[in-house]
């Protein structure tokens, strides 16, 4: 049996970046909501949470576990989920993009921290900045829609 410990700090926003997740309820339900769902596919979400217009999931990877199929039935099934609960009267729906960086060992207490103190963080910082700051940290390239 191998031993893997693979950490993916996933972050990924609702489509157009539309509020939809506007109460904390909402949001709260949410993320418990992808937790629980998460976790019977076999996805170990190590923790969960966001704001009104995005969503920061922690996860290690399993063996056979790949980067976009987690993000497809994390995103794909939470959006159907909401839809159904009827919390909005729009469609919800997540961004195709997201971000995934690997996260070492050594700060992962920091990530989580993070990701758990989203709602204070997004009182004083918009997503779009933490957005800007995750292309720069991360030198991600930005592409324009016209590309």
């Amino acid at each position: 049996m191998p031993f893997v410990k693979v950490y993916i700090h996933f972050v990924w926003s609702t489509k157009n970046r539309v509020p939809h997740l506007e109460t904390l309820e909402m949001r709260k339900a949410m993320w418990k909501h992808i937790k629980e769902n998460a976790d019977k596919k076999g996805i170990f979400v190590d923790f969960v949470n966001g704001y009104n217009d995005h969503c920061h999931c922690l996860v290690s990877l399993g063996t056979e576990q790949t980067i976009s199929k987690v993000m497809q039935l994390i995103k794909g099934e939470s959006a159907f989920w909401f839809n159904k609960q009827k919390f909005i009267l729009d469609k919800f729906q997540w961004q195709d993009e997201y971000f995934a960086v690997s996260v070492s060992e050594s700060v992962i207490e920091k990530v989580r921290n993070y990701i758990k103190n989203q709602e204070g963080h997004h009182n004083k910082k918009s997503f779009q900045d933490e957005y800007e700051e995750l292309i720069d940290k991360f030198g991600f390239q930005k592409f324009n829609d016209a590309e």
